[in-house]
């Protein structure tokens, strides 16, 4: 493979690596976004849940406007419609923000963050006094609807997912008049969801790959947690093609036509993700990175809702993320976790007698 983008549905090019700023530092971000753009970048990957898109408007702007050593026309951006914004009334206003914050007439893309919406305001993670997120009853297929009223207005050129399930994209395909042309999803070797790949491609939608690399710097990572960079099968493929481990991971992504945006905010590595496009790899070693999935997955951020131990008259409601509604649940003697993933909210119970998952 050597074409470096990939077409949508729609006909657009969309670039095969583009640089990730999720965890991208205030003061870092736009050094970071100014490099990539010198060096041959051309696919931006933003979201106003990264609370950072002012900053990399200013560097588009210093390179669109200021300097004109880019046209817009040529730059790839994509950014995200974040949970708090699922009311049909808040996505205009949310998109009409994300663009004046990136200094931008229009987006390339435009995802939905999540499929489950929180409650409405300007609170990126509403929550309530015993830690549990504080949900709304918005159904995606709501949101996207209104979503679909920006590509008629000229603002975003067209729209796609992010953390979407099979039957949430089937879900939302059976309704919609704009049709998705990206699912961005966590992938990697430890998890290379090669069914919901393969799923996604019969419906023509691209996926994009978020933690390419398994993001070493999550929040939430404990230290006995494994390297995927440092996995000595990883090394040993790239020394046996003079390249980096992170090169052989990315490069395994492109031959299987899954797009990267890994994050980086040092200027090596910025330069060294996008210098992939003058090897292959044989498909021996695809098959033996394929054989590394272990449904490994990573971005599992963790929300404690209770550490008292639920008694015998305790009754809990849990919301379920795609339906709205309650569900009760009888949890004698168990501790609450909830944990927020790719597809919806997890409920665990501590105690393995009374384990059950939403």
């Amino acid at each position: 493979m050597s074409l470096t983008y990939i077409t949508l549905a729609t006909d657009r090019k969309m670039p095969l690596v583009g640089l990730g700023t999720w965890k991208s530092s205030p003061g870092q971000v736009k050094t970071a976004v100014s490099y990539a753009l010198e060096i041959g970048y051309r696919h931006i990957d933003c979201a106003s849940g990264y609370s950072n898109e002012h900053e990399i408007g200013e560097a588009l702007h210093e390179k669109i406007q200021t300097k004109k050593s880019i046209k817009r026309e040529d730059i790839f951006i994509t950014s995200k419609l974040w949970n708090t914004k699922h009311h049909p009334d808040d996505v205009e206003p949310a998109c009409r923000k994300t663009l004046a914050d990136l200094q931008v007439d229009y987006l390339d893309l435009y995802l939905m963050h999540w499929p489950m919406a929180f409650e409405r305001g300007n609170i990126m993670m509403p929550i309530n006094e015993d830690g549990s997120v504080r949900y709304a009853d918005t159904d995606y297929k709501d949101t996207w609807k209104a979503m679909e009223k920006l590509v008629e207005k000229g603002w975003v050129k067209a729209l796609g997912l992010s953390n979407f399930n099979a039957r949430q994209i089937d879900d939302l395909l059976s309704t919609v008049t704009y049709r998705p042309v990206v699912n961005q999803i966590e992938c990697h070797p430890y998890l290379n969801q090669s069914k919901l790949v393969d799923h996604c491609t019969k419906r023509r939608i691209v996926v994009t790959a978020y933690s390419p690399l398994g993001s070493s710097d999550r929040p939430w990572a404990r230290p006995d947690d494994p390297k995927l960079l440092e996995d000595p099968r990883i090394l040993q493929i790239a020394k046996k093609y003079g390249k980096s481990p992170a090169q052989v991971i990315i490069r395994w992504q492109l031959q299987r036509e899954v797009v990267c945006i890994p994050k980086s905010t040092t200027p090596s590595r910025i330069k060294e993700n996008i210098e992939v496009f003058d090897f292959i790899l044989s498909e021996e070693d695809m098959q033996q990175i394929d054989s590394f999935d272990c449904n490994g997955r990573l971005i599992v951020p963790t929300i404690v809702v209770s550490l008292n131990t639920i008694n015998s008259t305790d009754m809990i409601l849990i919301a379920n993320p795609h339906t709205g509604n309650n569900t009760p649940i009888n949890a004698v003697g168990a501790q609450v976790i909830l944990i927020l993933t790719h597809s919806g909210l997890i409920c665990h119970f501590q105690n393995q007698e009374n384990k059950m998952h939403l």
